[in-house]
């Protein structure tokens, strides 16, 4: 019997350039960030990520994106859960340094769910 790790759906707002570099990573992880961006932050509310999509990247970059993946649960302890905001704007936070270990515990692949104009 093969045993299955147990998954969190997590979602991420994006604009059109970082989803053109998950695209040419075959939609199995994020890309590294930019300097000024020392964390990667997921979201744990697809209500949240679509204000972000299409309140912020749409007047910013033009088109906003809502991504939905799965990562495994346990390796997700480790990153406790961020309230940025309101009840329901829950994040992870995520050193840069330790995306590519991150990325390592996606399970399967990444989604655009919504996207706005």
């Amino acid at each position: 019997m093969i045993n299955t790790p147990s998954t969190t759906t997590l979602w991420r707002p994006t604009g059109p350039k970082e989803l053109d570099l998950v695209r040419e990573l075959d939609w199995r992880a994020w890309p590294p960030r930019l300097p000024e961006q020392p964390i990667f932050y997921p979201v744990l509310n697809e209500d949240y990520a679509v204000r972000i999509a299409r309140d912020w990247n749409v007047k910013y970059d033009g088109a906003g994106f809502v991504t939905r993946f799965e990562v495994d649960s346990e390796f997700l302890r480790r990153y406790p859960v961020r309230q940025a905001g309101g009840a329901t704007i829950l994040e992870l936070w995520v050193p840069a340094e330790e995306l590519d270990e991150f990325n390592a515990h996606i399970v399967g692949t990444i989604e655009v769910v919504h996207e706005f104009r």
